[in-house]
């Protein structure tokens, strides 16, 4: 019994070890490498291809649907520095991205530090506060039009309880674009709250006891704690909400459409109006080279600030 149990364990090593060896041989590492091939196909076609061709366009003056066209080298970025409208356009998108990303940060922080601690109803709260997210920008806005518009409103129907005057909030260019900010924040604030209650839990409970034994108040440990433990959520927080508010278009189209005139026009929106309302494809995609500029340079500049800031 004994001999037939050590050439059973025998065979079993040899066949496993058949395994391992084929394993090998079909799984090599070289061969590992062709699974990156379908990801940097997708990136080529999609992303890369657009990216380059809308930088050829933008030196043409296509009209976005002929088979023809004409190189004008630099003319389309001379009209864009010359338009009378580009730096009212270029204010709207900077307050949309950098207000929202300041707002949702903000409020995100303050419902994780709320609902991080053992509150009653917390998991309703945290469902309500990302309901948003899951909704489509576009459905966002025009639930807010609803709100906000003139005729009808709900805001309107209570300003004239109160015996005033309906006010045209939209077409007001003194609220059309805090009131886009505002919504923009509103939807997207459930998602910065997320990631800030990620990384409040990964920070161990040590630390406050040490700074509770030590007489730190609830103040100085948030300023010497969490705060500098959170900075890989912030940073992660910012550059997401500055991308995203710096390309801001559904909501707009919604409430606004980017008026009245370019009032609360964003670079994407104005792109979008430009395109199909002039068939101008060429001014266009050099409206699109700027805005690409605008969220590199500010979310790159955010990302090399906030990172130095990060706790080893």
């Amino acid at each position: 019994m004994e001999v037939g149990g050590v050439l059973n364990r025998e065979k079993q090593t040899e066949r496993l070890a058949g395994m391992v060896g084929r394993n090998k041989r079909l799984h090599p590492s070289a061969w590992l490498n062709l699974l990156y091939v379908p990801a940097l196909v997708l990136f080529a076609v999609f992303i890369l291809y657009p990216f380059f061709k809308g930088i050829q366009v933008s030196f043409t003056n296509w009209d976005g649907y002929s088979q023809t066209f004409s190189w004008i080298g630099l003319d389309n970025y001379r009209r864009m520095i010359n338009d009378p409208n580009i730096g009212t356009v270029i204010e709207n998108t900077l307050i949309y991205g950098v207000c929202s990303t300041v707002f949702q940060n903000i409020i995100g922080l303050a419902y994780a530090l709320l609902l991080n601690q053992s509150v009653k109803g917390r998991g309703i709260v945290r469902t309500i506060v990302y309901l948003p997210v899951i909704v489509s920008p576009l459905i966002m806005g025009y639930i807010w039009y609803f709100f906000f518009q003139l005729q009808g409103g709900a805001l309107n129907d209570v300003v004239q309880l109160f015996g005033n005057q309906p006010v045209n909030f939209l077409d007001d260019p003194k609220w059309n674009v805090w009131i886009i900010t505002f919504v923009n924040t509103y939807q997207y604030v459930g998602i910065a709250m997320v990631i800030y209650m990620a990384g409040l839990q990964s920070i161990s409970k040590e630390y406050y006891e040490a700074a509770e034994l030590d007489g730190a108040s609830g103040r100085q440990r948030f300023w010497h704690i969490t705060l500098p433990l959170l900075m890989p959520a912030i940073t992660v927080n910012i550059v997401l909400n500055l991308i995203g508010g710096l390309k801001l278009f559904d909501v707009i189209m919604a409430l606004t459409k980017g008026g009245p005139g370019y009032a609360s026009q964003s670079i994407s929106t104005m792109m979008f109006k430009v395109y199909f309302a002039s068939q101008d494809a060429g001014y266009a995609a050099a409206l699109g080279n700027l805005m690409f500029v605008l969220i590199s340079v500010f979310s790159l500049v955010a990302l090399t600030y906030l990172r130095r800031r990060e706790v080893a």
